[in-house]
């Protein structure tokens, strides 16, 4: 009896810490974001795609600043071709750190609010890096739709340097 009662503590315990092993910290985000600023058009240069995303040429995010607070977002790509079917999904944003305004809510279906925040953006609001803290998806954004290889070469290792597995994360093709 003692002995199985035993081999059940080190069970439990064996599971309890094999699933804390896989616990990341928090991802840090950016200290402050002018919503105003940040409203617009976004290329997506590169991902980790979502299953919805796989395929994406010509992928798009556009924000606006709706008078409640929320963020109404368009995300528009061609499926798997420039001249694929045109896909577009309206998802709502929520600032859920007033604060920075750097953590939010993304709510494609009602009540999930999917964690999405503002990781890396540049001075001049011209790139931007979208991460979340199970480090599944990740976005690096632009407000052209194509961005010199050096910059690109940066925002790629930022987003390693964050503990996301780059061997996921694809290239958007872009052709305006």
């Amino acid at each position: 009896m003692q002995y199985r009662l035993r081999n059940l503590i080190m069970g439990i315990l064996a599971s309890f810490l094999w699933g804390c092993a896989g616990i990341q910290s928090p991802l840090a985000t950016v200290s402050y974001v002018d919503l105003e600023r940040f409203m617009g058009d976004w290329y997506v240069i590169a991902s980790i795609p979502t299953f919805v995303e796989k395929g994406a040429h010509n992928a798009v995010e556009k924000y606006a600043l709706n008078a409640d607070g929320s963020i109404q977002t368009t995300f528009i790509f061609r499926k798997n071709s420039f001249d694929g079917e045109r896909k577009e999904h309206n998802p709502t944003g929520y600032v859920l750190n007033t604060e920075t305004n750097a953590e939010w809510g993304m709510q494609f279906i009602w009540p999930i609010k999917a964690d999405y925040r503002i990781v890396y953006l540049a001075d001049d609001y011209s790139k931007t890096i979208i991460g979340r803290n199970d480090r599944d998806y990740v976005w690096i954004m632009a407000r052209t739709p194509v961005i010199q290889e050096e910059q690109y070469a940066a925002l790629r290792q930022m987003v390693d340097d964050m503990g996301y597995d780059l061997s996921k994360l694809l290239k958007v093709p872009q052709q305006w």
